[in-house]
């Protein structure tokens, strides 16, 4: 089974790349307060994706 054929793989991949996009106005070197809570919900976002690609095969997850 593929990576691409299996749904939460998909997802996972999706907010893998949310997450790392929610993240970058946050690390800017002039970046508002405001911008350290999209830090934490892009760094949320990059963990459920990769816990999710993770565990979408069958077996044991590394």
């Amino acid at each position: 089974m593929g990576l691409l054929s299996s749904k939460k793989a998909v997802i996972g991949m999706a907010l893998m790349i949310v997450g790392t996009l929610a993240m970058l106005p946050g690390m800017l070197p002039n970046a508002a307060q405001v911008m350290s809570y999209a830090l934490a919900l892009g760094a949320g976002a990059l963990t459920l994706g990769t816990w999710l690609v993770g565990t979408s095969e069958g077996g044991r997850p590394v």
